[in-house]
C-alpha cells in the first residue's frame, strides 16, 4: 500500500503512527505486539492527530538508532525492515514488522512472563500466562482441544449423549475417537482430548469451569436492566438450539410482537444468529480463565462474544473475506461431522450477504479486550414494553442472604461458592444491573472497602418472591 494512502487511514491493529522516537519504551511495546499477532508497520515521522508528516531530523543516524534500540530491547531477536520515503518533501521512517515463526516475543527489560504483549485494536495489551501458552502453540501448529487429560479416561466422556448427537452417523467405538480426535495416546494409555471433555464431558464444568454460555435479555439498548438471564452448561453441540431457543423466546415478547412466527419467518434473523453463535462456540479460546460465552439480547441488536483474541496473523479484514484459521480443531471436527458448520471460512462471507439481502446494518465485528464480539443490528426494535427486570434463581437467592452491608467474599460465602468469576457473573453483576443492590462506594468500584447492600427494590422483589413461596421473613 502507498504511503500517502497509509497516512489516511485510522491506527488500528496493523498501524501505528509516531512523530519521532522520543519513547522508544512504547515503540517496542508496539513492535512486539505486532510480531506476536498479525505484524503491521510503524510510520514514524507523522503527527498523529492531524496525520501529516513533519519529517525525521537526522533520518540516516535516527535509523540507525533505531535499529540499535530493537536488536538490545527485544528478545527473541527481531529484524523488521526499516525504511526512509520521502512525503511533501518530508523523509519518514517505515518499521514493518511480520508475523514471527519465533513468536512470542518479549521486551527484554520486562522480562518472557510479563514483557510479551498483542495488539488489539490500535493499543497494547501485556499478555497473561494462558495468552503467551497460546501464542508458543500457534507457532508450534498445536491446537488447546488436541492435548490430553492425562488423568481421565473414556469413562469420563457422556458417549451416550455424543451418539445422540451424532444419530448414529458413528458408531463411536475406539478407532472412531481416536479418529475423532476425542482420545488420544498419553503415557501408553487412551486418555480423552481436552476438546472430547469440552464437548461431551460428564464433570466439565470442573475440569472447564469457564466453558459455559451466559444470556441476557436487556430492557433498552445497555445494560442498566436486566430482563432475563439463563446461564447455560449443555454439551457444546447442544447449546447452539439452547441459546437459539433463549433468542426465539425473547424475539416473541412486546407489544407488536405477540405472533411474531408466521411461515418460520422471525423479527431476528435466525440464521445469521445461528452462524454467529456456533462461530463464537467453535473459536472460543477455552484456555481463558474466567471469562464464558455471552449472548446479549437488546431491542434494538444482538451480540455475541466469545473469550479469546483472534489467532495470530488474523484480523477483522481477513474474517470478512472468509480467511479461516481454527482454534479448536477437535471442536470444529465433530461440529462440521453433525453438519452445524460447512466449508471452512464460508460462514461469515455469508451471513453478511445474508445480511445485505434482508436490509440489515452492517455486522459489526470487533475486538473489545480479550474477546470478540459480533454485533448483529435487527430490522425492527423489539421492545419490552411496562415489564420489570425478571427475577432469576441466583439473585433471588443472593437476595436472601443480604443482612445489611456485606462485602463481596460474605455474600459469596453465604452462598456456599466456591468460585469467584462464576459468583460475579451469575448473582452480583445481574442484581446490580437490575437496581436490586447496590454498592455502598459507587464512585470507586474496586476499593477494598467496598460493600452491597439491598435496595428498596429488591427488598420489594424479595418480599413479594417468598409470598409467592408461601413464606414469610
Amino acid at each position: 500500500m502507498r504511503i500517502e494512502t497509509l497516512l489516511k487511514q485510522p491506527e488500528g491493529k496493523t498501524l501505528e503512527f509516531k512523530r519521532d522516537l522520543s519513547s522508544p519504551k512504547k515503540l517496542m511495546k508496539t513492535l512486539v505486539a505486532f510480531a506476536n499477532t498479525a505484524g503491521g508497520k510503524v510510520i514514524i515521522g507523522v503527527e498523529d492527530k492531524t496525520r501529516s508528516p513533519v519529517g525525521v531530523i537526522n533520518p540516516l543516524d535516527e535509523e540507525e538508532r533505531l535499529c540499535s534500540l530493537i536488536a538490545d530491547a527485544i528478545r527473541p531477536r527481531l529484524v523488521p525492515n526499516v525504511e526512509m520515503v520521502t512525503v511533501e518533501n518530508k523523509t519518514l521512517l517505515v518499521v514493518e514488522v511480520f508475523l514471527s515463526g519465533t513468536r512470542p516475543h518479549w521486551v527484554m527489560a520486562e522480562g518472557p512472563e510479563t514483557g510479551v504483549y498483542v495488539r488489539l485494536g490500535s493499543t497494547n495489551r501485556q499478555a497473561d500466562r494462558e495468552l503467551i501458552a497460546e501464542l508458543r502453540r500457534s507457532v508450534e501448529g498445536i491446537a488447546f482441544d488436541e492435548l490430553p487429560m492425562s488423568d481421565l479416561s473414556v469413562e469420563d466422556l457422556d458417549l451416550a449423549a455424543l451418539k445422540s448427537m451424532f444419530r448414529g452417523k458413528h458408531d463411536l467405538d475406539e478407532q472412531e475417537l481416536l479418529t475423532l480426535r476425542l482420545l488420544t495416546k498419553d503415557q501408553g494409555r487412551l486418555v480423552p482430548t481436552k476438546g472430547a471433555v469440552l464437548i461431551c464431558g460428564k464433570e466439565r464444568p470442573l475440569h472447564f469451569p469457564d466453558a459455559w454460555v451466559q444470556c441476557g435479555r436487556f430492557i433498552g439498548r445497555d445494560k442498566a436492566h436486566i430482563f432475563d438471564h439463563i446461564d447455560l452448561h449443555d454439551h457444546l453441540p447442544q447449546a447452539v438450539e439452547a441459546i437459539l431457543l433463549f433468542l426465539k423466546k425473547h424475539a416473541m415478547r412486546g407489544a407488536d410482537f405477540t405472533e411474531v412466527r408466521r411461515k418460520d419467518v422471525w423479527s431476528i434473523p435466525l440464521e445469521i444468529l445461528r452462524e454467529v453463535v456456533i462461530n463464537a462456540l467453535v473459536h472460543a479460546d477455552y484456555s481463558q480463565r474466567g471469562a464464558p460465552i455471552r449472548v446479549a439480547f437488546f431491542d434494538d441488536r444482538i451480540e455475541v462474544e466469545n473469550p479469546g483474541i483472534l489467532l495470530p496473523g488474523m484480523t477483522i479484514e481477513d474474517m470478512r473475506r472468509g480467511v479461516s484459521k481454527i482454534r479448536n480443531h477437535v471442536i470444529a471436527r465433530i461440529f462440521r461431522e453433525m453438519n452445524l458448520i460447512e466449508q471452512w471460512g464460508s460462514g461469515i462471507p455469508r451471513i453478511l450477504r445474508e445480511a445485505e439481502k434482508l436490509g440489515l446494518p452492517d455486522l459489526q465485528m470487533e475486538e473489545i479486550g480479550m474477546r470478540v464480539r459480533v454485533t448483529v443490528s435487527l430490522a425492527e426494535h423489539i421492545e419490552i414494553v411496562n415489564a420489570a427486570p425478571e427475577v432469576t434463581g441466583e439473585v433471588e437467592k443472593l437476595l436472601a442472604v443480604m443482612t445489611g452491608d456485606m462485602k463481596r467474599k460474605e455474600i459469596q460465602s453465604a452462598l456456599s461458592l466456591k468460585h469467584e468469576d462464576h459468583f460475579r457473573e451469575a448473582y452480583l453483576i445481574p442484581a446490580l444491573q437490575a437496581g436490586y443492590i447496590e454498592m455502598t462506594i459507587p464512585d470507586k468500584p474496586r476499593s477494598s472497602k467496598q460493600r452491597y447492600r439491598i435496595t428498596a427494590l429488591g427488598k420489594k422483589v424479595l418480599k413479594k418472591a417468598v409470598r409467592d413461596q408461601g413464606g414469610g421473613r
